[in-house]
């Protein structure tokens, strides 16, 4: 007995003793003079972290590419790396803007009365007065049937008689979107040869209901209108219309979808699509993701990808100067030996350059190093990729979010803007809450405004805000308005 109390008081002062000198010292604001007593260090404590590897910039024409990753730094085994593609148009200082072949496409059907399209047709007056001598514009208007004001030189007396003829439009039958657009195709074309820019804008305010309704049939129209080298923006007026539609024929007409609760916004937009379109330095842009062996892809996050074999292509908009597109696609790889690299993914961005006038590619490779280490992966693990990719993720979770809402889900739709809450919190300790404040309150937002809604015309709203957000947070940043 006298042997066993011994024998645990020995342990309890060792342990003591082991506690008092492992434990860290805190410093005080005035510390008293102390002896110093000397602690060797260990030969085996890591050295401090190094700066994460800058991302890598590549650019030979008038689109620069940049590409950074989440993680440069992997443990062995499998990790998912998110790999982040910024796409910029050049800046053209003092450059006069090119001229453009524009149709103007006005859904003037019955549920356009009133208001909405009596700003839709001061939209268009003001449009009208914003284009020069060297431009050309086609005015279309479509409910049942479809008339039009054939594509003119934009001339000073062909202005006057454009704004004469958008006097006359007046509301009358059901939504004949097809119609619309091939008519405003077919007058774009009669001058598209002599023209870089060919754009149709498209207003509409309504649910296809004559002529081509499907879906599909629709996006085919938009498709074959691209492949003839014409742009298609479209513009969702009110909170009735079909925004998954809109927003697919901006994505495969590879121009710009807005959402305009107030019809009275139009003029604004319609003079930032002109904009766009007239100082536009890129087209035809696709950007290719080429995996190697053993890395596979989970999703490329807020576009459609069309994968063969190991090629992942994603279909980009058109770009104006300035502009800027992101990408976050997430890449599972695999590390295998520490010290040693391992190929995260080619990048391939090819588009026809307008500065140049012919095509252009420009390529880059991302790496990750493989460490032992996990607390070398955390230190220079990239803040900003970190944020660009919680921010495309909380975006997939919010078109759920939307969709859920939309009909009656809203436990679902709280969830999911909870999750985002979650996910943004988690970004904060590697970047910093300042980085993602702004994330959050918006999250906040969307979170009270789905509890607020309580008419349709309310949750249409909302839902048409949550997805007209989540195409900008997915990386659709200047094509989105």
């Amino acid at each position: 007995m006298n042997k066993t109390f011994t024998f645990l008081a020995l342990a309890g002062a060792l342990a003591l003793v082991a506690l008092v000198l492992g434990m860290p010292r805190v410093a005080t604001l005035s510390p008293p003079p102390v002896p110093h007593i000397a602690t060797p260090v260990s030969p085996t404590l890591p050295p401090p972290p190094t700066p994460p590897t800058p991302p890598a910039q590549a650019s030979n024409g008038s689109l620069t590419m940049t590409s950074r990753l989440s993680h440069p730094y992997i443990t062995l085994g499998s990790s998912d790396e998110f790999v982040t593609v910024d796409v910029t148009g050049a800046e053209v200082p003092g450059a006069q803007r090119s001229p453009v072949n524009l149709a103007l496409v006005i859904d003037r059907s019955g549920s356009m009365s009133g208001y909405k399209l009596a700003q839709a047709k001061q939209a268009a007056r003001q449009l009208v007065t914003m284009l020069k001598d060297e431009d050309r514009l086609a005015i279309v208007h479509y409910g049942s049937d479809v008339k039009a004001l054939p594509s003119m030189a934009a001339t000073s007396s062909n202005r006057a008689r454009m704004i004469q003829y958008i006097e006359g439009i007046w509301d009358e039958g059901g939504t004949n979107i097809s119609a619309g657009l091939t008519t405003g195709q077919h007058q774009v074309n009669t001058a598209r040869s002599e023209y870089k820019v060919n754009r149709i804008i498209l207003i509409s305010d309504g649910q296809p209901t004559e002529g081509i309704t499907d879906e599909e049939g629709l996006k085919r129209v938009v498709k074959s209108i691209r492949a003839q080298g014409v742009t298609v923006s479209s513009l969702g007026v009110g909170t009735d219309f079909n925004e998954d539609l809109m927003q697919a024929f901006a994505e495969y007409g590879a121009g710009a979808y807005g959402f305009m609760e107030d019809a009275g916004k139009l003029a604004a937009i319609f003079q930032k699509d002109l904009q766009q379109a007239a100082t536009q330095v890129a087209r035809n842009v696709e950007l290719s993701f080429e995996l190697p062996a053993g890395a596979t892809l989970g999703e490329v996050l807020g576009y459609r990808a069309h994968q063969a074999g190991s090629t992942v292509r994603v279909a980009m908009p058109d770009f104006a100067a300035g502009q800027t597109e992101r990408v976050v696609a997430r890449v599972r790889v695999t590390g295998a030996t520490v010290g040693q690299a391992v190929n995260v993914t080619g990048l391939k961005l090819t588009y026809t350059d307008l500065m140049k006038d012919g095509t252009v590619e420009t390529t880059a490779s991302l790496s990750a190093m493989v460490t032992d280490r996990s607390e070398e992966v955390a230190a220079k693990q990239d803040k900003d990729a970190t944020v660009y990719a919680v921010r495309a993720r909380s975006a997939a979770n919010l078109q759920k979010a939307a969709e859920a809402f939309k009909v009656g889900r809203r436990d679902e739709a709280r969830q999911l803007i909870q999750q985002n809450q979650e996910m943004f919190n988690e970004a904060a300790s590697v970047a910093g809450a300042p980085a993602v404040a702004a994330d959050v309150a918006e999250q906040k937002a969307v979170y009270d405004e789905y509890e607020s809604a309580q008419s349709a015309e309310e949750v249409n709203t909302a839902v048409k805000r949550s997805k007209s957000k989540a195409l900008k947070d997915s990386g659709r940043m200047g094509s989105t308005y």
